[in-house]
């Protein structure tokens, strides 16, 4: 018996399958965007890439925890001046190359727009832990609004426009991107969280605050990528804890029409074939497509 297509199309994008790599894990260079679409990714996202080389936070920037990880890297990165030739080893993949990109205003991010050549942008409008940059623009709908319409001007690619969840209402923010002509969202990044060394006093980040990723916030992007789709007419891109074809299938089920794993890359890069096998197996047990199994929880009030 054949096994369903999983192919999906996302936010003006054809994936040969719906599970893409997060931004910010494996893409800091081309060869490691290429090994995770080797690996089974259906697309790669990109480190976050700025207008000019950032250092990032002093260390430590990674800690873990009982139920994920805390990040505070700041957004290290040699400038989108530099990254181009990264794109293009991606490329070679075989899978479309996500460029996800970062600024501090609606024109900068379209000047880093205009010098790289993705596949599709991503915009950071969403890390937790860079002062000037991120969820500090992106908590507010009319800078949502202004940037997306800015790179959607600059651009010829799709642009997807990832959100935070450290809002009082993240509809709010996708309607904001929608109306600025976001091809799709991205929900969500990590939450704002920190950790403290209990013998010192002192907190273990670098930065002290810092984003949580991982299993504990998966019900958080659950209920997010749920909000979103119930408000928008544009795709949803669900990422957040996804670390398993159950996880995947959740995700799926709240209206995500592809997800994005990250700090289950922690496992190895088999991660992707695992989720997309599973997900496959359960398609064909279900006797549904993937489009079908989108939003089937809103379908079931």
């Amino acid at each position: 018996m054949l096994m369903p297509s999983l192919t999906v199309h996302a936010g003006g994008l054809t994936l040969h399958n719906p599970v893409l790599l997060a931004a910010g894990i494996l893409g800091t260079t081309g060869a490691s965007l290429r090994r995770a679409a080797l690996a089974g990714a259906g697309g790669v996202v990109t480190k976050s890439i700025g207008s000019v080389p950032r250092e990032g936070h002093p260390g430590p920037t990674v800690v873990g925890v009982e139920c994920g990880l805390l990040n505070a890297m700041g957004l290290p990165n040699p400038s989108y001046k530099e990254f181009q030739e990264e794109i293009e080893i991606a490329k070679t993949g075989g899978v479309p190359v996500i460029a996800s990109i970062f600024g501090s205003s609606a024109e900068e991010f379209a000047k880093i727009a205009r010098g790289l050549e993705p596949d599709a942008f991503e915009l950071n409008l969403s890390c937790p832990h860079a002062e000037k940059y991120g969820s500090e623009l992106g908590r507010y709908p009319e800078m949502v609004e202004a940037v997306t319409g800015a790179v959607k001007a600059a651009a010829n690619v799709p642009v997807w426009v990832k959100l935070t969840p450290n809002t009082a209402d993240i509809a709010e923010l996708g309607l904001a991107a929608q109306r600025g002509g976001a091809d799709a969202v991205v929900a969500i990044n990590t939450l704002k969280a920190m950790a403290i060394d209990i013998e010192t006093g002192y907190p273990i980040l670098g930065n002290r605050f810092g984003g949580l990723s991982g299993q504990a916030i998966k019900p958080v992007a659950v209920r997010c990528v749920y909000d979103l789709a119930s408000q928008l007419e544009i795709p949803v891109i669900g990422v957040g804890g996804v670390s398993s074809w159950e996880d995947a299938v959740e995700m799926i089920q709240a209206g995500a029409c592809a997800v994005q794993v990250g700090t289950a890359l922690l496992k190895g890069y088999s991660v992707f074939s695992e989720i997309t096998e599973g997900l496959s197996r359960y398609l064909e047990r279900k006797s549904l497509t993937p489009e079908e199994l989108c939003g089937l929880a809103g379908r079931r009030k």
